[in-house]
């Protein structure tokens, strides 16, 4: 029986040919990015804009009419609510937040509050509230800060330990690529105006540890290449270092990505923006690691003598073990 091979052993692809071009269209993007959120904004979620969370229990149904219940409660205009089940089935937490005119004001959380459960025991009369809890504007600049901070510290410490295990060199270009992969993500929620929220700042950081681990498995090979082909062009180096790599990256991009698809088709809206945070940041790091992370390492100057002592490089003088010259 013959495996399955979706790069076959022989690929030669030359990716640093198109190198130019990628990069431009990679900063072009990150521009675009950061004005959309520079003039639109994020459509920030309850964590991070404060509002209301209402868990209820369905009494005479075995399950919540999720559905017809993001219905009832979207069609009283304070906009769409997010809805998932909360614990057993028939329990529902909906999640809603302050219309811009009501914030500020007092008593309009528990206005809205009160007509939200209005309208549900009107349409389902069995139905039990089991708990209000509001998320003041102070609580959520907190949930914002201390999430941007985690999203920065990660970046940071990837980037040092990418320096150590390798070179600094290495290090710049590990940065670039999370940062990268980070601000077309912002940049994509801007556009579409999916709720951002805490699901999302943890999809930054799965895709910001994805991304790590497809640059580390470019990197190595680089380095492992720079040691054994002293004479090869640093072109052609990362050319067949990501070619020997591409099998594996291929795999395993093209498996996440089979396994999101099928949650964005058939998963609950509640993890829409989650997967689609995810699905996105998949597709961009595999990208980023072949188009960003490596065309780096040519600008920086990186070549077969980089990173080999100075008494080993050609017409350099000798040293005896001391280091002093002889």
């Amino acid at each position: 029986m013959r495996l399955l091979k979706l790069v076959p052993d022989d690929t030669n692809i030359d990716f640093m040919k198109w190198r130019y071009i990628a990069t431009g269209l990679s900063v072009l993007l990150m521009i675009i990015s950061i004005v959309l959120v520079a003039t639109r904004g994020l459509n920030f979620g309850v964590d991070f804009v404060g509002g209301q969370m209402i868990r209820v229990t369905f009494t005479e149904t075995a399950e919540a009419p999720v559905s017809e219940l993001r219905d009832t409660v979207g069609s009283l205009g304070y906009g769409s609510p997010s809805i998932q089940r909360f614990g057993a089935p028939n329990e529902v937490s909906i999640r809603m937040r302050l219309p811009q005119e009501a914030e500020g004001k007092t008593g309009a959380a528990n206005a809205m509050t009160n007509a939200i459960v209005g309208a549900i025991q009107k349409d389902y009369p069995g139905a039990r509230v089991d708990g209000v809890d509001s998320v003041s504007g102070k609580v959520s600049d907190e949930l914002f800060q201390k999430g941007s901070i985690a999203l920065l510290a990660a970046m940071v410490a990837i980037a040092i330990y990418i320096w150590v295990r390798f070179e600094w060199q290495f290090g710049v270009g590990g940065l670039a690529a999370l940062a990268h992969d980070v601000t077309l993500t912002f940049g994509f929620f801007a556009l579409t105006q999916l709720e951002f929220d805490l699901n999302i700042i943890a999809a930054l950081l799965t895709i910001i540890g994805y991304s790590l681990n497809d640059t580390i498995v470019v990197y190595d090979r680089i380095r492992e290449n720079l040691k054994k082909y002293r004479k090869m062009e640093i072109g052609e180096l990362l050319n067949l270092s990501v070619n020997e790599t591409l099998s594996r990256t291929v795999m395993t991009s093209l498996t996440m990505v089979i396994v999101l698809v099928a949650m964005l088709l058939l998963g609950p809206e509640t993890i829409f923006g989650f997967t689609a945070a995810m699905t996105l940041g998949i597709v961009v790091g595999t990208y980023s690691s072949i188009y960003w992370g490596a065309p780096i390492l040519v600008w920086l100057k990186v070549g077969p003598d980089s990173f080999v002592p100075v008494g080993d490089k050609p017409g350099a003088v000798p040293k005896d073990r001391e280091g002093y010259t002889r």
